[in-house]
């Protein structure tokens, strides 16, 4: 099994790219370890690994940090249901962007 993804690997570059998927939406590790069937000791090394690299890229892009960003925040999800008051998130996925003009967009869910 071959994985260019991750050197060395038992698991297979499909697999790889499910465990990665279900990390995206935010699966809990115990979770991804049953809907896979990869240990939770190796998912949470590969979610530790994926951290580490997720933070490496952001402190490569330092430039983010020195110019004027723009932030914003939405909520994606069923309808306001008439009656209730506030902003109605419950049950809503909350996103978050940030923009630098004239470069990358960022965005955190």
């Amino acid at each position: 099994m071959k994985n260019k993804y991750i050197v060395c690997s038992r698991i297979s570059e499909a697999k790889f790219r499910e465990i990665l998927i279900l990390f995206c939406i935010d699966i809990e590790a115990q979770k991804v370890s049953e809907i896979t069937g990869v240990s939770r000791p190796t998912i949470n090394k590969m979610f530790d690994k994926i951290r580490e690299l997720i933070a490496e890229e952001c402190e490569k892009d330092s430039s983010l940090r020195k110019d004027e960003i723009e932030l914003d925040e939405s909520y994606f999800g069923a309808k306001r249901v008439r009656g209730k008051k506030g902003r109605g998130a419950k049950g809503k996925i909350p996103v978050f962007g940030r923009l630098k003009r004239e470069g990358k967009v960022y965005l955190k869910l």
